[in-house]
């Protein structure tokens, strides 16, 4: 069965760092790229960050020098550190496939306030 569990979220103040896990339950987890989405109330969700499955990495403009996502392929895990954070940060945070699985997990809700 489709499991993707995010874990770390919280509440931090701007500039303020977090850790977001994610575990996923593929077969051959590792031939998989996968990306860290986020959904802010009233908006979209949009990918922040994706990682292949040869290690490569994007993001998106909103994060790039903040945030870095890694994978552990041996526990079929992916994390998104999250540095300075900034209150346009809030969001819900979810792991998934690219392209995207159409299951999604609960999110890791994050929120940036002072």
């Amino acid at each position: 069965q489709e499991r993707l569990v995010e874990s770390g979220g919280g509440l931090v103040q701007p500039g303020g760092s977090l850790r977001l896990s994610c575990a996923a339950s593929r077969f051959r987890f590792e031939t998989y790229a996968m990306g860290w989405y986020r959904q802010a109330p009233g908006r979209q969700r949009d990918m922040v960050a994706l990682i292949h499955r040869d290690g490569r990495t994007n993001y998106s403009d909103s994060v790039k020098g903040r945030f870095t996502i890694s994978r552990d392929n041996a526990e079929k895990l992916v994390y998104l550190q999250m540095n300075s954070l900034k209150p346009e940060d809030t969001a819900v945070y979810y792991c998934n496939y690219y392209p995207a699985s159409r299951f999604w997990g609960q999110g890791a809700q994050v929120t940036v306030s002072s």
